[in-house]
């Protein structure tokens, strides 16, 4: 199943997306959801009914008009990982970490499909990633490797926007500053679940910038698989439904180019991964306050 976030004059609604519309779930069966977050958290025979509701459901909206939020757009955690691809850790110049290098995102920074990157007035170095996201389903603490895929609840493409100034130039140097300003954390169009991924590990991921090809690599490359991901977090922290984890992203970034590309209004910057879609969206400047 894909599952979408549709905003309408209701508020957001979780949608099954079936036969070209966006089925409302919880207009199918009031006993269901009418958030994806809540619709992770339900048992297996519980979301088997979530499907069939969809299968089932007349209250639908059409893809062309309507204006998709994150699939998830309130997850109570957002992390990152840094330098989970082996080919960007050569291309930074790093050593391969021996373990997950961790930051986080608020959810603040969520956007969805089609909706604009807006470059902070306080940042002149604003890069893209592309990354694949995965979220979480059933939640848990210290959860052991070989059960750590049994918590996925799906996957989304995303892109780490990421303003290197901040992030790298900054007095002790401003991780979470420079992750997540407003608009950093672009994720969709849909949430794919773990069922319609045949391997995780092996999907093409690509970003385009203007029609650019500026990433081009492949899961494979991950350093820390999602389930060593999944397991490792959840050592440190408890992971809940909806929680989402952003992988890494591949070599291409603007800011190791020679010379150096960063993010201006009027560009679009497009995420392709295989299976799970293109999120596209549009860089515009930041307004004057007044």
């Amino acid at each position: 199943m894909r599952w979408v976030t549709v905003a309408t004059e209701q508020g957001p609604r979780a949608c099954g997306v079936w036969q070209g519309r966006y089925v409302d779930v919880n207009a199918a069966d009031s006993r269901l959801p009418s958030s994806v977050k809540g619709l992770l958290a339900l048992n297996g025979d519980d979301q088997r009914a979530a499907r069939g509701a969809v299968e089932r459901g007349t209250t639908s909206y059409n893809p062309g008009a309507s204006r998709l939020l994150a699939p998830v757009p309130d997850p109570q955690k957002i992390i990152c990982i840094g330098l989970n691809y082996r080919d960007h850790a050569e291309e930074s110049g790093m050593p391969v970490p021996s373990e997950p290098v961790l930051f986080s995102k608020y959810p603040s920074a969520l956007i969805g499909h089609g909706a604009p990157i807006v470059l902070p007035s306080v940042s002149n170095e604003v890069d893209y990633e592309a990354e694949m996201v995965v979220v979480v389903g059933r939640g848990g603490r210290f959860i052991p490797v070989e059960k750590a895929m049994e918590h996925v609840g799906g996957y989304a493409v995303g892109h780490d926007v990421s303003a290197r100034d901040w992030q790298l130039n900054k007095p002790g140097k401003q991780w979470m500053a420079g992750k997540t300003f407003d608009t950093f954390a672009p994720i969709g169009p849909e949430l794919v679940t773990t069922d319609e991924v045949a391997d995780p590990h092996k999907l093409g991921i690509r970003l385009r910038l203007n029609g650019q090809t500026m990433q081009d690599s492949n899961t494979n490359q991950l350093i820390f698989s999602i389930n060593q991901l999944v397991a490792y977090l959840s050592g440190i922290v408890t992971l809940e439904p909806g929680d989402l984890i952003f992988t890494g992203t591949p070599p291409g970034v603007g800011m190791a180019r020679k010379p150096q590309v960063w993010l201006k209004p009027g560009d679009v910057v497009e995420v392709e991964i295989d299976g799970l879609g293109v999120l596209r969206n549009p860089v515009v400047a930041e307004k004057a306050p007044g």
